[in-house]
């Protein structure tokens, strides 16, 4: 028996309501610019619109003109989606709340993850959204999600709690060494001065 390996997200499909409520979210609030829509293709009562999260994969609503919005929170029962995270820039995050706030948007206000920050806030169909923005830069050719597993092994080893911006950091120095050689016969700290 073998793996079958994912390699990413190819895209996600939520059932949204009508066109425009779609619309106006997914593109007026979140920047998603909208790239086509198609008849969905096992529901031909159902048109089916296609977003652009910003890394080229794709966000897609079924959408009914005969369906209404409804703001009530969307069930967390096992097997249904929590909420959905997309990530935004350190400049946009600072940003979000007023911009929610304008629309009169409820949120959660910022809220401090150790390694990245988040804000909360339901669609206008109840699936709560977080717009995240990571506190760090990996290493040249290196992903997020290596320097949060060798963070998470530091944090492990030292006993601490959930993973803190000295974990980070010095996951970064330890992905930085390994993948850039050196010289030196000792890489330690020193003090020059």
């Amino acid at each position: 028996m073998k793996k079958i390996q994912a390699q990413g997200v190819h895209h996600i499909t939520l059932v949204g309501a009508d066109r425009k409520t779609t619309i106006d979210f997914w593109e007026g609030v979140l920047g998603m610019p909208f790239i086509f829509d198609q008849p969905n293709l096992d529901n031909a009562s159902e048109s089916h619109l296609y977003f652009d999260p910003g890394d080229g994969r794709l966000i897609t609503v079924f959408c009914d003109e005969g369906r209404t919005p409804d703001p009530r929170r969307t069930p967390t029962d096992p097997g249904c989606v929590h909420h959905l995270a997309f990530a935004v820039s350190a400049a946009s995050f600072a940003q979000v709340a007023d911009r929610l706030d304008a629309r009169g948007i409820a949120h959660s206000g910022p809220k401090d993850r150790g390694f990245m920050d988040s804000i909360y806030f339901k669609d206008p169909l109840g699936l709560l959204i977080e717009l995240a923005c990571y506190r760090f830069e990996p290493p040249a050719g290196s992903r997020h999600a290596e320097v949060l597993m060798e963070a998470h092994k530091i944090r492990v080893a030292r006993g601490d709690g959930h993973i803190q911006q000295e974990h980070l950091a010095d996951a970064i120095e330890a992905i930085a060494e390994r993948r850039n050689g050196s010289l030196s016969e000792d890489r330690g700290p020193r003090n020059p001065y």
